[in-house]
């Protein structure tokens, strides 16, 4: 997959540091050290990351405006270069995802922005999708064929809850039926990812011509360049105000096992990129010693899902401690959704902009981990 990266930045230092480390991460990289040439390229290409060097000033702030409002790049992700020790708010009103402190220094940079781009790389759409209900047959060689359901479906993928994994090396084949058509589609493809709670991404490889007028009429009846016409990216958060991207219990799907599926429906308006992943934790409600050992399925910049049968209420302070080989992260949060039997979802409560930190080092490590299963849907 190729990725682009536009740094628009005046300074020829920081500028060649940010782009050595993108190039270094797999980007193809432009760079501008004047604003107004930042405009035009915004309007005339298509940019996966921006790095802008904010300067709290006029021309900056019309920049995210128009970056925002851009036909081509208002959903890409954007990453605002500031002065140490400015409060970040106001940026991340304007639509910043990630935030970089000058001076800039070699590692954190490269901790930040290998952070960044992973999370770019695991939750990059090629096409917009409609969710939908529907049961596949699903085949693979070696194996008797099995029924899935289909969760969501775009013009070149889908995603879809199983009992078992489907094997992550083989050419999968679907036959299915969309809601409304007679007609069944047929087509091949192979895993993009997967998650411990069997849901699985597919990537479309082989599609008739007949299968693929199929799914077009139906994704067309289905609106499904709705989300795009307002894209995540056009309703920034604060950093007191990020939600986790957490699955959600509200659209369960029935299995062949009898077993509930827990079908996540925040992709379409999540705001930050996140890690699918196992890792493991302890967590504390605030005011007690008591640990907690859970899992966390989900973790992204501003909050995770906590796997755990008896959550804790709803709104509790907690506090979550996480170690891995290299790095130990003990972070403060509010419960803000509960589903019992299955966990709560958190949202991180920052006390400055080192805890962030912080959490970019976190996502950073656990990016290339074997726990990880990469979402590209």
């Amino acid at each position: 997959m190729d990725l682009r990266a536009l740094v628009v930045c005046p300074d020829q230092d920081s500028a060649k540091l940010l782009s050595v480390v993108l190039s270094e991460l797999g980007m193809t990289v432009d760079h501008t050290p004047s604003i107004s040439r930042g405009f035009d390229l915004v309007e005339s290409q298509r940019f996966d990351a921006i790095v802008f060097d904010y300067r709290a000033d006029q021309s900056s702030e019309e920049f995210l405006a128009r970056l925002r409002q851009s036909a081509k790049n208002r959903s890409c992700l954007l990453i605002a270069v500031v002065d140490g020790g400015f409060n970040a708010r106001p940026v991340f009103g304007l639509g910043a995802n990630f935030v970089l402190y000058r001076p800039l220094s070699s590692e954190r940079t490269r901790l930040s922005l290998r952070a960044a781009c992973g999370l770019l790389r695991r939750e990059r759409r090629r096409a917009p999708r409609a969710r939908l209900n529907s049961t596949a047959s699903v085949a693979y060689p070696g194996t008797p064929e099995i029924n899935a359901v289909l969760t969501d479906l775009s013009d070149g993928g889908t995603s879809l809850q199983t009992a078992n994994p489907l094997p992550s090396a083989a050419k999968v084949y679907f036959e299915f039926s969309l809601p409304g058509q007679r007609e069944r589609v047929r087509l091949s493809g192979e895993v993009a990812w997967q998650d411990s709670t069997g849901r699985t991404g597919i990537r479309f490889l082989d599609v008739p011509q007949s299968s693929r007028r199929l799914m077009q009429s139906w994704l067309q009846q289905n609106a499904v360049a709705t989300p795009t016409a307002t894209p995540a990216s056009q309703s920034p958060v604060t950093p007191s105000q990020e939600i986790p991207a957490t699955p959600s219990p509200s659209a369960p799907a029935s299995m062949p096992s009898g077993k509930p599926a827990l079908v996540s429906n925040a992709g379409n308006r999540r705001t930050e990129r996140r890690l699918s992943c196992k890792v493991g934790a302890e967590i504390y409600r605030l005011g007690a010693d008591v640990p907690n050992r859970v899992n966390l399925s989900d973790i992204s910049e501003g909050g995770c899902y906590v796997e755990m049968p008896s959550p804790l209420s709803g709104r509790s302070g907690v506090e979550i401690l996480v170690r891995t080989a290299s790095t130990k992260l003990r972070i403060k949060g509010q419960v803000i959704a509960t589903h019992p039997g299955f966990g709560m979802g958190v949202r991180f409560m920052f006390r400055d902009s080192a805890e962030r930190e912080e959490v970019l080092r976190l996502l950073a490590v656990l990016g290339p981990g074997p726990s990880l299963n990469e979402e590209l849907r």
